[in-house]
């Protein structure tokens, strides 16, 4: 069975409970809930928490959340694959075959039924582990300044300095959003950034990053103005 795993602990530092915040009337959890429930591809739509309240935010909106995450993977560290190979291993236990699975993040409410079904298309048709949401950047990396330590900037790649854009190969940056894999790419811990992963481009107007409150902020101005189109 296809099975739609949605991360969201409890212990989001720089925006507190940032899963459950309301964003733009809902909480922000159920824009991913609701993606995943319009898409039409999941026999299963599961949240993987270890904080009581969001999984109650989750089962009001139609998710699942039959176990609650351990300890040991719901601190700052862990990584996605983690959590979801524990959520794949749950359900082998239970004799249950799940694949593909589609990691969509909790904080992720631009994303779309239809790119969500993209991916899985996309997944399908390259034979790859992983399928996932990626943009452009706007600007060449290659010509991307730092700071110095005494104040001034400096090139990260000098020798671009007189190339133009166009002749530039342009460069892509995960969006964010979703991470379709193999049940068992996922269990290996096989790496999301390899040759054996197809890109699902995305829109910029269609991504944005939520960390900060200004961030926040953003998001939800872009999110009314998609919506009102």
């Amino acid at each position: 069975m296809k099975l739609a795993l949605i991360p969201a602990r409890g212990g989001s530092k720089r925006i507190p409970r940032k899963n459950i915040k309301l964003f733009c009337g809902k909480p922000m959890i159920a824009w991913s809930i609701e993606a995943a429930q319009a898409s039409g591809l999941f026999e299963r739509i599961v949240v993987s928490t270890d904080d009581i309240e969001i999984a109650a935010v989750a089962k009001a909106f139609g998710a699942e959340v039959p176990f609650v995450r351990p300890a040991a993977l719901s601190d700052d560290h862990t990584g996605t694959s983690a959590v979801v190979a524990h959520a794949i291993e749950f359900y082998r236990t239970q004799r249950d075959i799940v694949d593909p699975v589609c990691c969509i993040y909790a904080t992720a409410p631009f994303v779309t039924a239809e790119n969500l079904q993209r991916g899985l298309q996309t997944l399908e048709d390259t034979h790859a582990d992983f399928a996932f949401s990626v943009t452009s950047y706007a600007f060449p990396i290659q010509r991307a300044i730092k700071l110095t330590e005494a104040g001034r900037v400096e090139m990260f790649q000098p020798e671009h300095f007189n190339t133009r854009s166009q002749d530039l190969p342009q460069a892509f940056h995960d969006a964010g959003q979703f991470y379709w894999g193999r049940a068992d790419a996922w269990c290996s811990g096989k790496a999301l950034f390899s040759e054996d992963s197809a890109p699902v481009i995305l829109p910029r107007h269609r991504v944005q990053d939520i960390d900060t409150p200004e961030d926040w902020e953003r998001a939800e101005w872009m999110f009314k103005v998609l919506q009102a189109g």
